[in-house]
């Protein structure tokens, strides 16, 4: 037997060095068609969540107005989405709001009237529905409240402050240009002048009258009637079945019980909630921290600046 020159121990290392590159690069190609497999998963997921966001099939739909408000851009698209739903037989407003702004307040009863041209709507006050918190019950077709909701404050008004006498001990005065007297309104750095507060009485009066022409005329209200329940009082829910604010009192029961007897077949559909709150994008979220996004998007939005509303309530 010839002797061993080692000839077979290359051969052999060769071809486990072999084994481990093509080993090396099968594990490359998995790694790859894995991230494409993840990465394919979380679009997936996020343009399905898009869609399965609002409840299906056939219901009555229920939205909660809960604290001050605004405009709301995606509320708005909620509430059209509602109206041109088929699945969807009746909606029930839920109200918690002391009241909110006059545009926001206005462009969702608007909103609430589209939809009440589609189906019925029903106004479910809870503890308070006050003033914009009662226009919103008046984009409804019938209104409940509970025995002492609050509810009324028909009115509209304007606050600010006035530091211009604590500006003055200090020695500070702020200096303004402007093409007329009236120009910018009201500031909490000088005394109101006579034109100004009468220029913004004016506004304040022609929205109030908006107002009451509203309740006159989704209330059937007149005269003296309608007077006593837009002079900006509060009333309860009992006193507001009593001078024609209110239609019933009552809680979920009694609301179904309403709509059943406007079309038996809502007796067999369940209620669902429909969100009005804007969802997160797919991307927020731990896996969004961990890849830095959330707070790209946060230095993208930090130039945003606050409104300043005039609150009715």
């Amino acid at each position: 037997m010839p002797p061993w020159d080692g000839k077979k121990e290359d051969f052999e290392r060769d071809l486990y060095e072999e084994r481990r590159r093509k080993w090396r690069r099968s594990g490359f190609w998995r790694g790859i068609g894995f991230m494409l497999l993840l990465i394919g998963g979380i679009i997936w997921w996020a343009v399905s969540s898009a869609d399965s966001e609002f409840p299906t099939g056939p219901q009555i739909a229920r939205i909660s107005i809960d604290g001050i408000i605004t405009q709301d851009r995606y509320r708005e698209e909620v509430l059209a989405r509602i109206a041109a739903d088929d699945d969807v037989k009746a909606l029930i407003v839920w109200i918690n709001s002391p009241g909110g702004t006059v545009v926001g307040s206005e462009i969702l009863y608007e909103n609430l009237r589209a939809v009440a041209a589609e189906k019925p709507v029903v106004a479910q006050m809870g503890g308070v529905a006050a003033s914009g918190g009662y226009i919103a019950a008046l984009g409804a077709d019938y209104i409940f409240a509970r025995q002492n909701t609050i509810t009324g404050s028909v009115g509209v008004i304007m606050e600010y402050p006035d530091v211009s006498g604590l500006m003055e001990q200090i020695g500070v005065r702020m200096q303004v240009i402007r093409s007329s007297e009236i120009k910018g309104g009201v500031s909490p750095f000088r005394q109101a002048s006579a034109a100004e507060v009468a220029a913004q009485e004016a506004m304040i009066k022609e929205t109030y009258a908006w107002f009451k022409g509203l309740v006159a005329q989704r209330r059937n209200l007149s005269g003296s009637a309608l007077d006593d329940v837009t002079a900006g009082g509060v009333f309860s829910g009992r006193k507001a079945v009593e001078n024609g604010l209110v239609d019933a009192l009552g809680g979920d029961q009694a609301v179904l019980a309403y709509l059943e007897s406007l079309d038996g077949a809502l007796a067999d559909l369940d209620v669902e909630d429909w969100g009005l709150s804007e969802p997160e994008p797919w991307y927020s979220g731990s896996l969004s921290t961990v890849l830095g996004i959330n707070s790209l998007v946060e230095r993208f939005s930090a130039s945003e600046t606050p409104l300043l509303y005039s609150i009715t309530r």
